[in-house]
Parts: C-alpha cells; sequence; structure tokens
C-alpha cells in the first residue's frame, strides 16, 4: 500500500508541481490550500506525512503544526515544513516547535524525495521499536500472578503522542498514573530555583516512570520532557495503586526499580562531588550508549543537545563544548552537528580524574 502524504500549500503552482512529484514518485498525495483546511483533511485522512507551507492565509504553518501537535491522532505524524523563507532563526523555531524536517524553496526533486523518504523511514523504524517494546512489556506482566487483574488495568490505559520538548509532567504536579514509554526518549530532571536543570535519568522504550510519587502518595519531585517525538501509556493512578495492594509480585517489581534508581542516584551525587567535569562527561557518554546502543556492530552515535548533555553532566554548557573539543582532538569521539560518535570506549571507561 502506498504511503500517504497530505501537501499543505497556498501557492497553486508549488502545490501542483510538488503533488505530482510525489504522485511519480508512487505516493498518495492530497492538498490543501491553506491552515485551515490543512487541519481538516488531516483529520479525515490520517496521513503518513505532513508536508507543510509556513507563510499561509486563515493559520500559518506553525499553527498548523501546534494544533496537531494537540491532537493525539495527528501528534506522531511527521512533518516537514516547506517555505521560502530561509533565515536561521526560522528554521530553529520550526525545529524547536517539533517539525522533523525543513526544506526551502526552491528545491529540486531528489531533495524533496531524500527528505520524505528518510522521515517515513524512520516512522516505520520507530513503529517498529513500539511493536517490540510492548511485546516486551506484555511479557513481564505475564510473568506476574493475577493476570485479569493486569489485563483490567491495560483496559483502562490512554496512549498520548509527545511531540520533542513536551513537558510531560512537572515538579509539583499531582500524579495521573504510571507512565510506559513505548518509543522515543524521555529525559528525567529537577530544576534548581535560579532555573538550572540536572538530568538524572533517561528513559529508553519499554521503561516505567513517574511511579515513586504514586507509591509514595506526593506530587512529582521531578519533571519529564519528551526529548524526541514518543509514545506514551499511561495506567490510570487508582488502578495502579489498587494493583500494588492486591499483587505482591507487582510490588516487588517496582520495589527493585526503585531499590535500582536510588543506587544510581547515590553514585551520581558521588560523582559530582569528586569526579572532574572531564571524568564526568566520559561517563556520562558510556551511560548513554549502554541505555541506547542497540547495533552492537557500529559504533554508538546519538543525537544529544549539549544543553541537555550539559545538564546531565552537572556543569555549564561551555565546559562541556570544551571538553567535548578535547575529546574530538585526541579521536575519542566524533562530532557532526548534535551527533556524537564514540570512537574510543575503551578511553572513556579508563578515563582518569
Amino acid at each position: 500500500m502506498s504511503k500517504r502524504i497530505l501537501l499543505i500549500e497556498d501557492n497553486a503552482d508549488v502545490r501542483e508541481n510538488t503533488a505530482e512529484i510525489l504522485e511519480l514518485a508512487g505516493y498518495e498525495v492530497f492538498t490543501a490550500e491553506n491552515g485551515k483546511l490543512g487541519i481538516e483533511m488531516a483529520q479525515q485522512q490520517s496521513p503518513d506525512l505532513i508536508i507543510c507551507d509556513i507563510m499561509m492565509p486563515v493559520l500559518d504553518g506553525y499553527g498548523v503544526l501546534h494544533l496537531l501537535g494537540k491532537n493525539p491522532k495527528t501528534a506522531a505524524t511527521p512533518f516537514i515544513f516547506l517555505t521560502a523563507k530561509s533565515e536561521r532563526s526560522d528554521m530553529r523555531k520550526g525545529m524547536e516547535m517539533g517539525a522533523d524536517d525543513y526544506i526551502t524553496k526552491p528545491f529540486d526533486d531528489v531533495e524533496l524525495l531524500r527528505a520524505v523518504e528518510s522521515r517515513l523511514k524512520r516512522m516505520e523504524e520507530q513503529q517498529r521499536v513500539t511493536g517490540s517494546s510492548r511485546e516486551n512489556v506484555n511479557r513481564m506482566l505475564k510473568s506476574v500472578k493475577g493476570l485479569e487483574d493486569l489485563k483490567d488495568i491495560a483496559s483502562r490505559q490512554t496512549v498520548k503522542f509527545y511531540k520533542k520538548k513536551d513537558t510531560i509532567f512537572s515538579e509539583g504536579d499531582t500524579p495521573l498514573g504510571l507512565y510506559l514509554l513505548h518509543s522515543g526518549k524521555v529525559k528525567i530532571y529537577k530544576s534548581h530555583q535560579l532555573g538550572k536543570e540536572f538530568i538524572t535519568k533517561w528513559i529508553q522504550p519499554g521503561e516505567f516512570f513517574g511511579f515513586l510519587p504514586l507509591i509514595e502518595g506526593r506530587d512529582h519531585t521531578s519533571s519529564a520532557e519528551a526529548v524526541e517525538n514518543c509514545e506514551v501509556t499511561i495506567f490510570p493512578k487508582e488502578d495502579f495503586i489498587d494493583l500494588l495492594e492486591r499483587s505482591p509480585l507487582v510490588s516487588q517489581k517496582f520495589i527493585q526499580m526503585l531499590a535500582g534508581n536510588m543506587l544510581q542516584e547515590q553514585e551520581e551525587l558521588m560523582a559530582l562531588a569528586y569526579n572532574s567535569v572531564r571524568k564526568r562527561t566520559a561517563d556520562a557518554l558510556l551511560k548513554l550508549m549502554e541505555r541506547y546502543h542497540t547495533d552492537k556492530d557500529k559504533a554508538f552515535n546519538m543525537a544529544i543537545g549539549r544543553e541537555d548533555l550539559a545538564n546531565m553532566v552537572g556543569t555549564a554548557t561551555e565546559s562541556l563544548i570544551r571538553t567535548l573539543s578535547d575529546f574530538r582532538e585526541e579521536k575519542i569521539i566524533e562530532i557532526n552537528g548534535s551527533q556524537i560518535t564514540l570512537l574510543n570506549v575503551e578511553k572513556l571507561q579508563r578515563m582518569k580524574n
């Protein structure tokens, strides 16, 4: 079955020419001449990808992206901005709002098709990860007694889609339920009164998070934010608490996870107190590799913002950037934009203060 693409563009010539290119490549294309019609068509047609101009009448591209991101049906749909505006600030604004890519007019056929293929391929990979994580979670749940209770709690779960940089919950919020990440990456962090952040944990697909406040009966003491587009399942708070009381094995599972989290936090506090920035940076890169390295035949690489990595290390962004530059000169890592590739894992592991 051919992939379905929604093209939102107010210029008739550009709209027709772009649609023709996509149709010749085998895609099924729907078009809308403004943002308002585009929103309606996105909800009706459930496209696999959306290509949208920025400067449009009625509703501009930023408004389209914002509204689609609030709808669970369209929040995770790959979104490419198509615009004649090439200023860096506009590109940054679009990406920070959650756009997946940005094509500047005029563009050629190859550039357009490569961007489309890249986004669709990434979505397929995320869907495979989602299916795999659900299977893993189902296997874990089936290994616990009280299967009927678990089926009951699963029947009342809700699935939410979060765009990159969306807040899942904040410090001081009342817990809504137990969170399970299916796809994407989530960071857990604490905030200082001066506005500084310290990242305490990175969540990977198949992991539960946000359960400590539920068990302790208090508000969230940390915040959770989507580092990239995420799919998260939320199990109702009341159902989870009731299940803990009725199933000793479920309680034991979460107690084990709590113990592991506490041990990790103790080790990180010791590292902050006694390790150099250089050593902490090496350890942070190794932790990311441990959590997200799936293809063991290739060197680990990951796109991560320098501010996020600095907040994980517990240092100023400027200090982190200098340290990464030193690592690159020493051939320990390779840097390409936001991508960091680990070239010498052994040297990172042997890093001294």
